[in-house]
């Protein structure tokens, strides 16, 4: 079997051939397929790792084919690389405003008599040396790390037969890898998306970096420009600034996170400019081209005016593409746009027998999503089960510093369905934790079902806020009222306190001036 080479196990050190040997091991040869499969599995991301090992779990006959890496783009050069880096990069931040707490390290020596007198400020800024070298090493380590949970072996043990290789429909019933065919009863297609390209004049003549290639730096971009807003863009953004890079971010007009709560946006904002990062919003004619010096200079409009931005590194993260070339969809009758493959709400293509599920057919590009489709995909595969794409509850989070997170409806999302909401607001300011943590920018927001408790969505901005919109995942699935939240009981300080609180605002409104004259009219009573 050839083996291709991949960007995302560069620099090939120790942990990348750990990860290698894991993920694409170089000796591996394929199984010879024997007998049809309940299950062929088209890639091996989160959602083909999830239902080959369900159905295989289950009992099921199954087959796992996987052209690049195992673990897909979440474990090499997505979730966990990147979570990684923003670890680190969180750490330095902490040192540098360390004074704020009166804890001063290394050079910083003691405070300045301006800053005894002026108590904690957010101005007391700590010199930090980050080894970047060192940070990158260390995510590689962790990666390999945590790659035998998505291992050819781990999954070969499970009794799924794993085939590395590029899979090709021949029909409706059989997968073509690496010169051999397999035969289905049903298939499910988890091939993902990758990094797309924006159409940008000049584009395709400079060097630039994608999320597919960004974890192998070894080096430290003195100037970095991210061209795209979205969740990737912000974090890699306020990551690298506060490695020391100095960051340039170029949002289209839709500006910084466009799905997203605008006021939670304006605090996430704040905090990126804080970080030193210049953000040019609105740009548009852009265009790119390389200087003689190897850098790259991106020419573009803002407010009728141009600008020419120098960088060292250009960063792209402005959109996603279907993984759909290969796999031979016509000859299975398998319907497919721009977009993806075209499902039906219980994950059906238009061939009954195969089925897809993650970012390959979805609008909801994020593991744990992917994870739940691959299990609804099961149940209605094998199973003849009826599980829908539209009742899944999705929560989504940018992890940022503060981090926003999200579920359910939007106000505009409820404006455009006709439904009266009621809106419930808790800043942090307001929670004890957060203003002893000194994390007071933030709020929790739910937005319920106007005349009653029933959550409809909710928007979380602070440090952990990726965390705590669980909370309201889990009362909405199990359709917990927002009343009802407020008696669950936290522990004394957290941040989560701010759930109770919010479900306070909404059990106030039930307190009506009739129902406050009764309790009046009984508490006088009580007192003859």
């Amino acid at each position: 079997m050839n083996q291709p080479e991949f960007e995302a196990l560069q620099p090939m050190d120790e942990h990348n051939r750990v990860l290698q040997s894991m993920v694409h091991p170089t000796d591996y040869r394929n199984p010879v397929p024997s007998g049809r499969y309940n299950l062929v599995v088209i890639g091996a991301g989160t959602a083909g790792l999830v239902a080959a090992s369900v159905a295989a779990g289950l009992g099921g006959k199954v087959a796992l084919i996987e052209r690049s890496l195992m673990g897909g783009d979440c474990l090499n050069v997505g979730c966990v690389p990147s979570k990684a880096l923003l670890s680190a990069a969180r750490r330095a931040a902490d040192v540098r405003s360390a004074g704020c707490f009166g804890v001063h390290v290394g050079s910083a020596g003691e405070p300045s008599q301006e800053q005894k007198t002026s108590g904690p400020t957010n101005d007391a800024v700590l010199p930090v040396t980050v080894d970047f070298a060192a940070v990158m090493r260390r995510m590689r380590q962790l990666r390999s790390g945590i790659s035998p949970h998505d291992s050819v072996q781990r999954f070969s043990d499970m009794g799924i037969d794993v085939y590395l290789g590029q899979a090709s429909f021949v029909d409706d019933t059989t997968i073509e890898v690496d010169g051999q065919r397999l035969s289905f009863a049903k298939a499910v297609i988890c091939t993902g998306a990758r990094a797309a390209a924006p159409d940008l004049g000049g584009l395709d003549q400079v060097p630039y970096l994608t999320n597919e290639t960004l974890f192998s730096l070894t080096e430290l971009p003195r100037r970095l420009a991210v061209l795209g807003a979205g969740p990737i863009g912000a974090e890699m953004a306020q990551a690298f600034a506060r490695f020391g890079s100095e960051v340039s971010l170029i949002t289209s007009k839709r500006g910084l996170l466009p799905n997203e709560d605008r006021e939670a946006v304006a605090i996430v904002q704040q905090s990126l400019e804080e970080d030193g990062i210049r953000l040019f919003g609105g740009a548009h004619d852009v265009t790119v081209r390389s200087s003689e010096s190897g850098s790259v200079i991106l020419k573009y409009e803002h407010s009728e005016q141009g600008y020419d931005l120098e960088v060292d590194q250009l960063l792209v993260a402005a959109g996603r593409k279907p993984n759909v070339e290969g796999l031979g969809l016509e000859n299975a009758g398998v319907a497919y746009d721009e977009q993806g493959v075209t499902i039906s709400d219980t994950f059906q293509t238009s061939n009954k027998n195969i089925f897809a599920a993650g970012d390959i057919c979805s609008p909801h590009q994020f593991t744990h999503a992917a994870d739940f489709m691959a299990r609804a995909v099961v149940r209605n595969a094998l199973f003849k089960g009826s599980m829908k794409h539209s009742s899944l509850l999705i929560p989504r989070s940018t992890y940022t510093a503060p981090e926003l997170a999200h579920i359910g409806l939007t106000p505009q999302d409820a404006h455009q369905q006709g439904i009266d909401i009621d809106t419930f607001t808790q800043p942090m300011s307001g929670v004890d934790r957060a203003i002893l943590d000194g994390e007071t920018e933030g709020f929790v927001r739910v937005h319920v079902k106007k005349g009653s408790d029933t959550i409809l969505g909710a928007t979380v901005v602070s440090s952990h806020a990726g965390d705590m919109i669980g909370a309201i995942s889990l009362a909405m699935s199990q359709k917990i009222g927002l009343g009802s939240v407020a008696n669950a009981i936290h522990p004394y300080p957290t941040q989560a306190d701010a759930f109770r609180k919010v479900g306070d605002l909404y059990n106030r409104t039930r307190l009506t001036p009739f129902v406050a004259r009764l309790f009046k009219r009984w508490l006088a009573w009580t007192r003859k």
